[in-house]
């Protein structure tokens, strides 16, 4: 019987974009597109059925177009976790924040950069962030000229998503570093995404954790009590043992969500 090959969930982006510009993390914006989206319905048509539907409430049909390819890119990018994603629509705002920060991670490499890497810098000498030290590390990162107040409105986002997504406080100007709650059921969820994903780092080192706080012994204390996985280490060898084949599986058995039966 030939071996069964494991799936493949894609790739995390690597290539620089400014889409950060023109949609931050827009958490509540994300929980309505889960709610929202069919699958089957013709991405060309997506837009008037979201307009009309008001899946964004009010907003005008530009924005809703600039939402909607926004999503597409942090979602449909990777089909495993939309599918999961619209049929469990997860009802715990800091699961939904989790998942949102790490999603958008995965698909602004500026992001992941700022949260992951130079956060955590900070956190080690001066545990806050400001605007214009932020558009100063903006500045750095580019390797073509931008006018200041693009580097503005550039680290203005970023420090708007990190705040949203829990990193740092709501204070608009000198804003103290934080770290947000984790749910079992987003760690959960996002290992059994990066199992099957390539990205940079390993399983138990990566931007992804490293900006929500879970690194080595405290990662391994949240690793040893998660459903649907055990985790042992002896020294430097670890081990991971999935209860579950892939997202869907354990999406299916532990979220108790409807799956049409497949062909």
């Amino acid at each position: 019987m030939p071996t069964k090959l494991a799936p493949s969930y894609g790739a995390e982006v690597t290539q620089f974009h400014t889409r950060m510009l023109r949609v931050s993390l827009a958490v509540e914006e994300n929980r309505a597109y889960w709610e929202h989206l069919r699958l089957e319905l013709p991405k060309e048509k997506r837009a008037v059925v979201a307009f009309e539907e008001r899946w964004f409430g009010s907003k005008s049909m530009e924005r809703v177009r600039r939402l909607l390819a926004e999503f597409s890119h942090r979602y449909e990018t990777y089909p495993a976790t939309l599918e999961v994603l619209v049929r469990w629509c997860p009802s715990d705002p800091i699961t939904r924040q989790n998942i949102c920060h790490w999603h958008m991670q995965l698909a602004d490499p500026m992001y992941r950069l700022f949260t992951g890497s130079f956060l955590e810098q900070r956190r080690q000498s001066t545990p806050s962030i400001e605007r214009d030290i932020a558009a100063r590390w903006v500045a750095q990162q580019l390797k073509t000229e931008w006018s200041t107040s693009t580097i503005q409105r550039m680290a203005t986002g970023l420090i708007t998503s990190a705040a949203d997504a829990g990193l740092c406080a709501e204070n608009p100007k000198s804003r103290s570093l934080l770290y947000p709650k984790v749910t079992d059921e987003a760690l959960t969820y996002w290992f059994y995404f990066l199992r099957h994903l390539s990205f940079e780092g390993t399983l138990l080192s990566n931007p992804y954790l490293l900006s929500v706080g879970l690194t080595e012994g405290f990662l391994e204390q949240r690793l040893r009590k998660l459903p649907g996985l055990s985790f042992n280490r002896m020294g430097d060898l670890h081990e991971f043992d999935w209860q579950y084949e892939d997202l869907k599986s354990w999406a299916i058995a532990t979220l108790d969500l409807v799956w049409e039966v497949e062909a």
